[in-house]
């Protein structure tokens, strides 16, 4: 399955033929593939932080800045921006210690790109 929105610059690509890294995730100039061990981390630490933020929603005022920060290995997510648009910073370390990269997913691709995860993730169920 390929997601691919040219207007908003971002890819989700899920290829199981590929064998090893068989999720792709690329954001304007860049992309990363993952393991699906990494892809479901990666998930579960979406959907921790989304959790975060729902948490203290109705609390916000619609211009309020917020910073959410969660450390789950191998993921280290920052979330930035206000109740209703925010961005993601990602910092991966490698538990196996063969890589580490960082991801950035800016306004407005954050939010689309995290509700399209969600729902890839749900449907391999």
């Amino acid at each position: 399955m390929t997601l691919l929105e040219e207007q908003k610059k971002w890819r989700l690509l899920k290829d199981f033929k590929k064998g090893k890294f068989c999720f792709l995730i690329g954001v304007e100039n860049w992309s990363v593939e993952l393991k699906k061990s990494e892809f479901d981390s990666l998930c579960l630490s979406l959907l921790k932080i989304n959790q975060q933020l729902l948490g203290i929603k109705d609390e916000l005022m619609d211009e309020e800045s917020i910073t959410l920060e969660l450390e789950q290995l191998p993921w280290y997510i920052l979330l930035e921006g206000k109740k209703n648009e925010w961005s993601l910073m990602f910092v991966f370390e490698s538990q196996e210690q063969t890589r580490s990269f960082e991801m950035y997913w800016p306004i407005p691709i954050a939010q689309k790109l995290f509700h399209e995860i969600k729902k890839m993730w749900e449907s391999m169920d």
